[in-house]
């Protein structure tokens, strides 16, 4: 049974994984605090921009926004790669490939209701790919958080 918000406290996800070791490694990964947030994290405050860390622009919806400026209701998103679908560096798993194939579809549909949700509460949303220059994801983090407050 898909659940639109994640699964309910008390109901245990069904594990998916291959084997132990693939096991282990999913749940190695980190949903907060990866390598390419806190670089755009360091670059965004460098411009002297202040926000939120892992934060849900809409309370009553269970989606976390990586950065997020609750003022001027601007949610930003990190995207992985591999677990959104990026057109220029995702791979196809060589293990299960039909579970990740569907799982990252599943993401994408995921955000793109994620954005229309936050659109339609009146926030901007900004996604950036892992692999972009955290430089410029910043940069066009501030000209939209400057655009906003100007509003």
């Amino acid at each position: 049974m898909a659940f639109p918000y994640g699964c309910p406290v008390g109901v245990e996800r069904p594990t998916r994984a291959s084997s132990a070791g693939v096991r282990k490694s999913m749940q190695s990964n980190k949903s907060r605090d990866t390598k390419p947030e806190l670089a755009l994290r360091r670059a965004v405050h460098a411009l002297g921009l202040r926000y939120r860390v892992s934060m849900r622009p809409l309370p009553k919806v269970r989606r976390t926004a990586d950065l997020v400026f609750t003022k001027v209701k601007v949610a930003v998103f990190m995207d992985g790669c591999f677990w959104h679908g990026c057109p220029q560096h995702h791979t196809k798993s060589a293990t299960n490939a039909a579970y990740w194939a569907d799982k990252v579809e599943r993401n994408r549909e995921r955000d793109a209701e994620t954005d229309r949700l936050l659109r339609e509460a009146g926030w901007t949303v900004i996604r950036i790919w892992e692999h972009e220059d955290p430089i410029e994801a910043a940069s066009r983090i501030a000209g939209t958080v400057s655009e906003r407050r100007s509003q």
